[in-house]
């Protein structure tokens, strides 16, 4: 079929993608999961229940993830050029990415860990356990099955907002099929990405579905 893509662009797209949605997700865990762990931990009945923060942090979390991707993208470029001095490409692409994801990952850590059952904690604590320590010991190793398909849906949910990031020139796949699929009406480009993203999206369920079986197991 013709086209008007290469190989070259096709690989290079897929580079992108993939840097996009690693490093986002990195920085999305390293903030989204002690968000997560301060929802739960400060929560009304919570082992430091703590009202000023859990009062705070719950609706700054709703506010971020009411915000579509693509809006979100181009309300925070004043912030992204001041981190990454551009608005445009994958490294700019990765700024509102994280910033979308972090709070994501923070509800579904907080809805993973809300699943450990309530004696696990009191016995954590009758036998003398600090705080540190029932979180590590206890809360997160009980949840940690639900951790990782936590984290499979964050990272589906960032392939999907790395698409949207090609709309304004974020780079990867989503770029590709925007301008030469969209714009310039190749509709191999359009199917050659739709398939990718497909499976790339059956990959990482099925991966992280057995991994999540396993942990459980053990």
């Amino acid at each position: 079929m013709n086209t008007i893509i290469t190989a070259d662009q096709l690989f290079q797209a897929l580079r992108e993608t993939v840097v996009m949605v690693g490093v986002s997700l990195f920085f999305g865990a390293l903030l989204g999961i002690p968000i997560g762990i301060v929802l739960v931990i400060t929560r009304p009945g919570g082992i430091l229940q703590n009202r000023f923060v859990y009062g705070v942090l719950g609706p700054v979390i709703n506010v971020v993830r009411s915000l579509p991707f693509i809006i979100l993208l181009v309300a925070i470029i004043p912030f992204t050029r001041m981190l990454v001095h551009t608005s445009i490409g994958t490294s700019a692409a990765i700024v509102p990415l994280v910033v979308y994801v972090a709070p994501y990952i923070g509800r579904l850590v907080e809805n993973s860990l809300l699943e450990v059952s309530p004696g696990i904690m009191e016995a954590a604590e009758a036998m003398g356990a600090t705080t540190f320590q029932v979180i590590w010991h206890f809360l997160l190793p009980e949840a940690f099955g639900s951790l990782i398909l936590t984290m499979t849906t964050a990272t589906i949910g960032l392939i999907g907002a790395t698409a949207m990031a090609g709309t304004v020139g974020g780079g990867g796949i989503g770029d590709l099929a925007i301008s030469y699929g969209y714009q310039r009406f190749d509709t191999f480009v359009i199917l050659v990405t739709v398939a990718i993203l497909i499976v790339f999206v059956q990959g990482i369920q099925s991966a992280g579905n057995r991994l999540a079986r396993k942990a459980r197991r053990d």
